[in-house]
């Protein structure tokens, strides 16, 4: 069954811009990726969106439709009222290239700000030893596809420009925590902190926990109840608990 919807879609560039409206057809079946495709193949050959997979695995076609950040490969038109019409903007977090297209380049600074694994010495690829208990803990958080719609929803940067040079984002956070959960990961092995740096270096004191991040994940990772809150805790206890402040303290003289 088609019909004809009418959407609004933002055009402009970093100088500014603003919403046009278009009537496009809808057939049954179809995702707002879709109907974009079909308006520049009808009658907008200039529009700019990003997209590379149509299967929600590569998180480029990100956007903000009817004002809720998502993938438009992965909403179906069948889930918006035909009645009413589709709204379509750039992520309101990140500088607008042009059209639906953002400067993503903020997430790719903070990725390389977070250190990486660090493997245990003296031990060779292929003798890692793990529980299937710890592996299932990071396959979870290694399911995010870097859509990048946890960064722009969260309100610390999306809402507060200020915030973006010391706060890396849930996405990064949720990096930091893998790591720190990682039981081959020889970090403080190495002298490096991860519960420290993710204080002092990543903002996790600037996260307040209101789970938007975990709302709009397309992959349905608990980044807030998994990973943020977990490693808030862990940065808690290692700061404030005497106990393990002093064991900290031994074992580093060791």
């Amino acid at each position: 069954m088609s019909y004809q919807a009418n959407f609004r879609v933002w055009r402009g560039d970093s100088s500014g811009g603003g919403i046009e409206e278009y009537e496009v057809e809808v057939n049954e079946g179809e995702v707002v990726l879709d109907i974009v495709h079909r308006l520049q193949a009808t009658q907008a050959p200039d529009l700019a969106v990003r997209w590379n997979c149509k299967a929600g695995k590569c998180g480029s076609c990100s956007a903000e439709i009817n004002g809720r950040p998502r993938l438009m490969c992965m909403t179906r038109m069948s889930t918006l009222s035909p009645d009413e019409p589709v709204t379509i903007t750039p992520m309101r977090t990140f500088p607008v290239l042009r059209d639906l297209v953002t400067d993503v380049s903020f997430n790719y600074t903070k990725a390389r700000e977070v250190p990486s694994f660090i493997p245990p010495q003296g031990l060779k690829p292929g003798e890692y030893r793990m529980q299937q208990e710890d592996v299932n803990r990071s396959q979870e958080f290694r399911k995010c596809i870097e859509c990048f719609l946890c960064q722009n929803t969260c309100h610390v940067v999306r809402d507060h420009e200020e915030n973006k040079p010391e706060f890396s984002g849930p996405r990064f956070l949720m990096r930091v925590a893998e790591l720190d959960m990682h039981p081959l990961d020889d970090a403080e092995g190495t002298g490096l902190d991860r519960k420290r740096t993710a204080q002092e270096e990543h903002g996790l004191g600037m996260c307040n926990i209101t789970k938007c991040c975990t709302d709009v994940c397309p992959e349905h990772i608990k980044i807030t109840d998994n990973a943020l809150i977990p490693l808030k805790e862990r940065a808690v206890d290692r700061k404030y608990d005497p106990l393990v402040w002093l064991g900290s303290k031994i074992s580093r003289r060791r």
